[in-house]
């Protein structure tokens, strides 16, 4: 069995800071590729940030230059550092990963999401 669980998040103002992490855990032989989304109430899922188990990493442009996402393979993690957030930024945010199981092959999996509010 596997887990995504994310922590981090909560309310900062505007300009602020948050930071947000996303760990996997259970019988993984591998974690492919690992990703941010985030949804708005009353908006659709959208992807913010992607990186593949290679390094490389590719951002949404409403976050480019703002957020930065950091993995690290060893712990099935990663991170994602949000600076200069901004109201439009409120959203619940969600850790995907692609995960090769023990015993089984790869599917996609989803962390319970974690709450960001950028308010004044």
């Amino acid at each position: 069995q596997v887990q995504l669980v994310e922590s981090g998040g909560g309310l900062a103002q505007p300009g602020g800071s948050l930071r947000v992490s996303c760990a996997a855990s259970g019988s993984i032989v591998s974690v492919n590729a690992m990703s941010w989304y985030r949804q708005a109430p009353g908006k659709e899922r959208e992807l913010i940030a992607d990186s593949t188990r290679y390094g490389a990493v590719q951002y949404a442009d409403s976050v480019k230059g703002r957020f930065t996402l950091s993995r690290d393979n060893a712990k099935k993690m990663i991170d994602l550092q949000m600076n200069n957030l901004q109201p439009e930024d409120t959203a619940v945010y969600y850790c995907r990963a692609n995960i090769w199981v023990v015993g089984g092959s790869a599917d996609d999996y989803w962390g319970q999401g974690t709450q960001v509010i950028v308010s004044s």
